[in-house]
């Protein structure tokens, strides 16, 4: 059985990498006591797979790992059991079963929430008020040159960040900015990429301490950038299933 989990990362949970939290999801599901299936052979490990690693220093309000298991009781009571070993910063939000023939969250990841806050304690090298910040940045995305080269595992390679941008806005009560990016295996944009054109626009450095970075949500493509939440794929399940 498919299951797929959401939870926040918080605090100085941001600290902790993609590798370290993944140990501390296999830990957490032995100490919940979760019926978790596991691979054969020799080494057998979890079966369990993460959406997208979240950055170090990104904290995250939507974040997915599919795992599967043998049995499992209702929805309302695994995310209990779950959060009873969980520490400051993380929660899990969900616990959905996913059909049979369900893809892993990995490799459905179309697009990314991100909320982007300046700091205002924060010496942040820009030379520029919050609100010229907000307003500056809304203007390059809508009108600046957003071709970057970006480093890869095989070097380097040019990308025009502006078709990978899909919306770009002030949070609603202005002390913010949203950003939808793609994401996934095609084109995965940070929002550090465009932080760091930006910036690079204006001939400054980046000051990647003056942001507070979170990561609202994560989704897969239903169709034409009909972006549907990883959540939605599974369904509440009632009462215990064998």
């Amino acid at each position: 059985m498919k299951i797929r989990i959401k939870f926040s990362k918080q605090g100085a949970m941001k600290f902790i990498g993609h590798l370290d939290t993944m140990r501390y999801f296999q830990k957490a599901m032995r100490r919940a006591d979760v019926d978790i299936r596991y691979s054969e052979g020799f080494s057998p490990h979890q079966i369990m797979s993460f959406a997208a690693p979240l950055g170090v220093g990104l904290t995250g309000s939507g974040e997915y790992l599919d795992i599967e298991v043998l049995s499992t009781d209702s929805s309302a009571e695994m995310v209990k059991r779950l959060n009873d070993t969980m520490v400051e910063g993380v929660e899990v939000l969900s616990y959905r079963k996913l059909p049979d023939d369900a893809e892993n969250a990995m490799s459905i990841v179309a697009a990314c929430d991100y909320t982007i806050v300046l700091r205002d304690d924060y010496e942040n090298g820009l030379s520029m008020t919050v609100e010229e910040f907000y307003n500056g940045i809304l203007d390059f995305i809508e009108n600046g040159n957003l071709n970057i080269v970006k480093k890869t595992k095989k070097g380097e390679k040019e990308m025009d960040l502006k078709p990978l941008i899909y919306e770009a806005h002030r949070v609603a009560d202005g002390n913010g900015l949203f950003l939808q990016l793609s994401s996934g295996s095609a084109a995965n944009v940070k929002p550090e990429l465009v932080l760091e054109a930006y910036c690079k626009s204006l001939g400054k450095e980046y000051p990647q301490f003056a942001f507070r970075i979170n990561r609202e949500e994560v989704y897969a493509d239903a169709g034409e950038h009909d972006f549907v939440t990883l959540e939605s794929f599974g369904e509440e399940i009632g009462e215990h299933v064998g």
